[in-house]
């Protein structure tokens, strides 16, 4: 089942390089036929799963078994010995170079043309790169020579062998080839040369006629299912589902970055539409307006909920999937980004028993979040949350989450008067957005409730304008308003790959760091690395503005003073800009000075 001799040499490389220790050797040894039995019966039937078919090529190796005990590392106590520190060790003793796959850095038609999904899967190998000089493959299994003759014989070109590790050969080839095989038997499905429907370039050309590829059929609901679990093991935000005029698009939002990840035939886009339309219980056959659903699955044990809106396009119908992961949603404070002086005045802010607190920003920039990581924190038996929202953004059974419905009229404004009766004691508010909402809301928290909802403005001070021109009465304001918080989000620093950088000159002028002439201000940045997909960041942290109302300020929202004099009165206190968050950020090697330049502005006083 597993080569012994092969099984004896890297297990005599890793006891040799201190990894393992004699006692560890044998154990593999001893035990290694009954565990790679048990390997085998567990692999085979979860590759039955992803790739849909009965029988499957499937081998275990000796680098799998070995990592299979889940060893602690001889020479690293409290580190496991896995698969890749075997693979990269195996690698280096065979001087093959050792390689990560990135799928967002592979060539999808090299990929799925260079082999066979098949004879890829049997053989554990991924073409990487396609030159007039060589075809460099990814192999599990360096040692077998004659494979590599075949196919130099076969492509009639050298090849170069890189070594990757199995698990990222097999998840490339499910992943490709599993989706491969599903669009082309859709497309098969689906060969006919009816028009477009959809496309309204093409409304001139239409003829008698109907066909269809039904979101049933099973090549769908499993491309479906692989685009799931692709976003899903991409932390994606977002998937896109574009229409063009040849073709349809798959691209995928990483860390606030959108990325192209599949082109499909124009023929299955629509049916792939009507799939992710379906389980968000949307009216397939409407495409003429704009829809919004929901669907919730599962994806390593947690459940992830999905928002799916859809719009008309001139090529077609767009669909946009927006991904909602309760890990981050119902985080920690302490997780957002918050530094602990700002941490402790927010935290002071939600302790309130009544009032009206308010983040702020862009859209994208975190608010949601935010307010479900705050109701998360304020949540117990003993206090009543009522929601109001539109759409829902993630169901929480510890909140009573109300949807907006403004065709029966029921809205943030009149929702608000009836909710009061509900006997809460914090409201969240979706957002403020016309002026009924705006002096409910007052009122919500005039009468002993903390409201907290979310207003469209570039930073604190300008929210009091904002809910003034809303209508609200300086002087009810100045009375409710606890505080105001105002955010942006930036890509992290990887930690697999930051390094210590120091800023150029005219980055530090860029940022007006004073006091900085003729000094080195240190900094991290990432140079990429397969963590982080090459990009040098890997997650997201909040910058944020956070603006307590003070009784001076109190005053001035009183008096309507310009936003100006508010935020001036702000920074005496010791409120921090966004900007200087940011270099704040920057300083403790969180972020670098692009993604903070990105994001904010330089106005620290108007």
């Amino acid at each position: 089942m597993v080569d012994t001799e092969r099984l004896t040499w890297i297990l005599d490389q890793l006891t040799d390089a201190g990894m393992l220790h004699d006692g560890q050797r044998q154990d593999v040894l001893n035990r290694g036929r009954d565990q790679a039995r048990h390997i085998l019966l567990d692999k085979r039937a979860a590759m039955r799963r992803m790739l849909g078919r009965h029988r499957v090529a499937y081998r275990v190796t000796a680098i799998e078994l070995i990592d299979s005990f889940r060893f602690i590392r001889h020479d690293q106590p409290g580190v496991r010995l896995d698969e890749e520190t075997i693979t990269e060790m195996v690698a280096e003793v065979l001087s093959v170079p050792f390689v990560h796959l990135d799928p967002l850095r592979l060539d999808y038609k090299l990929v799925t043309n260079a082999f066979g999904g098949p004879f890829a899967e049997r053989h554990l190998i991924v073409a990487v790169e396609d030159t007039p000089e060589a075809l460099t493959i990814a192999m599990a299994d360096p040692w077998d020579k004659e494979l590599v003759e075949s196919i130099s014989r076969v492509k009639n070109k050298p090849i170069k062998v890189v070594v990757a590790s199995k698990s990222e050969i097999l998840g490339i080839i499910v992943e490709f080839h599993g989706f491969r095989r599903s669009m082309q038997a859709a497309e098969d499905d689906f060969a006919s040369d009816f028009p477009d429907l959809g496309n309204l370039e093409q409304l001139y050309e239409l003829e008698e006629g109907s066909g269809s590829l039904d979101a049933n059929d099973k090549p769908i609901v499993r491309a479906v299912w692989y685009l799931l679990n692709y976003a899903f093991e991409q932390r994606a935000s977002d998937i896109h589902l574009e229409p063009k005029r040849n073709e349809g698009w798959v691209r995928m939002r990483i860390d606030g970055v959108l990325h192209q990840i599949h082109r499909l035939p124009k023929v299955v886009l629509p049916a792939m539409i009507s799939r992710f339309k379906m389980l968000a219980r949307m009216d397939i056959a409407e495409r003429r307006r704009p829809q919004d659903g929901r669907f919730k699955t599962s994806f390593k044990d947690e459940q992830i909920e999905l928002r799916v809106s859809t719009i008309p396009t001139v090529f077609g119908e767009k669909v946009v999937a927006r991904v909602f992961d309760p890990a981050a949603q119902l985080a920690d404070l302490e997780g957002l980004g918050f530094f602990p002086p700002e941490l402790a005045q927010y935290k002071s802010m939600l302790a309130q028993n009544s009032g009206l607190l308010l983040v702020v920003g862009p859209t994208g920039s975190g608010k949601t979040t935010t307010l479900y990581t705050s109701l998360h924190h304020i949540q117990s038996p003993r206090v009543n949350i009522v929601t109001l929202e539109d759409p829902i953004e993630m169901v929480h059974e510890h909140l009573n989450q109300i949807a907006m419905q403004p065709k029966i009229g029921l809205t943030f404004g009149s929702a608000l008067r009836n909710v009061l009766r509900q006997d809460p004691d914090v409201v969240m508010v979706g957002e403020i957005r016309d002026e009924e909402t705006a002096q409910n809301a007052v009122q919500a928290a005039l009468t002993g409730h903390l409201v907290i909802s979310t207003i469209h403005t570039i930073d604190a001070a300008s929210a009091i304008g904002r809910m003034l021109d809303l209508g609200v009465l300086p002087f009810l304001l100045s009375s409710v308003l606890v505080g105001v918080v105002a955010q942006r989000l930036v890509r992290k620093n990887c930690l697999h790959c930051a390094v210590d950088d120091v800023l150029q000159d005219d980055e530090v002028l860029a940022l007006r760091i004073k006091g900085t002439r003729g000094k080195r201000l240190k900094v991290r940045r990432g140079v990429g690395c397969v963590k982080c997909r090459y990009t040098g960041y890997k997650g997201r942290t909040g910058l944020y503005e956070v603006m307590p109302v003070t009784p001076r300020i109190g005053s001035l929202v009183h008096q309507q003073s310009p936003s100006a004099e508010i935020k001036r009165e702000a920074l005496n206190d010791g409120m921090l800009t966004l900007r200087e968050y940011g270099i704040k950020k920057i300083a403790f090697g969180e972020t670098t000075f692009d993604e903070v330049m990105a994001v904010t502005d330089d106005r620290s006083v108007y």
